[in-house]
């Protein structure tokens, strides 16, 4: 009998909600589910398998975790705004939790926020159920989150996160928002050029070459660049490719990014733009960490794994230990050279004062509208370069061809 059964591939759901996928010999379909269900699993789908089934399976099964691994920085704002709504209003937690999951926009909303709440429903803590979604809820959200349940004001530190969400997703917007002109006008320069090289210039070679005239040294560079593009152009596109995918692989690499990120610091306008992204996201982190009541050495702790730059983040590491051995954190931050000189003054009125978290705070608007002004400045550079950059290069190349039927005109006379 075990000859005739049929190969089923399937997809399905452990008890953690991740998504898993096989191919198995079976009968039938109902065969095939009812295996599901005694190893506990719920199953997704089972179809016939065909030639290729398990791996086309099992790339879907990693689509769709990556689709729902996490929550979108859209999706936990409002989340989390909606939450300490319906908390304010008077709801308790698990009302609250549900209301959410039944009016979520996706099932991938759906999903995530129902694990949170079966966990909270077996009798774990709200911090514990985020704690268990890594991929939604970073470590500064649930630290704000415990710390509220500890002070039995929830709703406050939920309403604080939700504010430094949207700061964060305004300060990303305006970074990306810049930078979607000079991309544009950077790879329609681009293409313009490789069109003129690829497929206008090449219409003129023939007559040059009837001709039999000495070309200009320019025109035959030309030429000659647009004859490697034909033939190596799209070697040179699969070689970028593959260049973009080995130099993402190298920074995952901790002494990679380490140089790379002081390189970026180096740079004149950029590093001083990664300076005052840095200092306002730490400075916005450990004001709101302390704010809600968690101590400094612990908000330095959740504070150094939102520094995405190594250099800060092995900055703020090093104070940390300072601050544990009594030391101040304003001459730690000062001594490393990497944050601005205005936030370490901040910080140390902050210290003097006993107001940290609050000047923490300020600090942070000033260095939010820095990083601001900042990216119109660059964006103020960067598109005049791109335009003039492109512009001499399409010069030449009509200057070279414009050159070669100069001399081709006082050849025929």
């Amino acid at each position: 009998m075990e000859t005739s059964a049929a190969r089923w591939t399937w997809r399905a759901l452990t008890a953690d909600g991740t998504v898993t996928a096989g191919e198995m010999a079976a009968e039938n379909e109902a065969q095939v589910l009812g295996w599901l269900k005694r190893q506990k699993l719920m199953p997704l789908q089972v179809v016939p398998a065909t030639r290729g089934g398990l791996v086309r399976t099992g790339l879907t099964s990693w689509l769709s975790q990556r689709r729902e691994a996490a929550l979108r920085a859209g999706e936990l704002s409002d989340f989390t705004r909606q939450l300490a709504t319906m908390i304010g209003a008077g709801l308790d937690l698990d009302r609250s939790l549900r209301f959410l999951a039944e009016t979520s926009p996706g099932p991938r909303v759906t999903k995530v926020i129902g694990r949170i709440r079966d966990r909270v429903r077996d009798g774990g803590s709200f911090a514990e159920a985020l704690e268990a979604e890594p991929r939604s809820f970073s470590r500064l959200y649930v630290g704000l989150v415990r710390a509220g349940e500890a002070g039995g004001a929830l709703q406050d530190s939920l309403l604080r996160l939700a504010d430094l969400l949207e700061r964060e997703r305004k300060l990303s917007s305006t970074v990306q928002s810049a930078m979607i002109y000079p991309a544009v006008l950077l790879v329609a320069s681009v293409f313009s050029i490789i069109l003129l090289l690829t497929h206008v210039l090449p219409q003129f070679v023939p007559l040059f070459e009837e001709s039999g005239a000495q070309l200009p040294t320019i025109t035959r560079i030309v030429i000659a660049a647009g004859d490697f593009l034909t033939s190596w152009g799209a070697y040179l596109l699969v070689g970028l490719v593959l260049g973009v995918i080995a130099g993402r692989t190298a920074l995952e690499r901790p002494a990679v990014r380490l140089s790379a990120d002081r390189f970026l610091l180096r740079v004149p306008v950029l590093g001083t733009l990664t300076r005052e992204i840095m200092a306002a996201r730490l400075t916005r982190t450990l004001g709101t960490l302390m704010r809600n009541g968690v101590p400094l050495v612990g908000a330095l702790r959740i504070t150094e794994g939102v520094i995405s730059s190594r250099p800060g983040a092995i900055c703020v590491a090093e104070a940390t230990r300072v601050v544990r051995e009594g030391g101040s954190l304003a001459a730690a931050l000062e001594r490393s050279k990497v944050y601005p000189i205005t936030m370490t003054h901040f910080l140390q009125v902050g210290e003097e004062t006993a107001q940290l978290a609050q000047l923490c705070l300020k600090a942070a608007d000033i260095h939010e509208e820095a990083s601001r002004v900042t990216i119109q400045r660059l964006l103020a550079i960067l598109v005049p370069a791109i335009t003039i950059i492109m512009g001499l290069l399409v010069a030449g190349i009509v200057s070279a061809l414009l050159l070669a039927m100069l001399s081709l005109n006082d050849l025929a006379h």
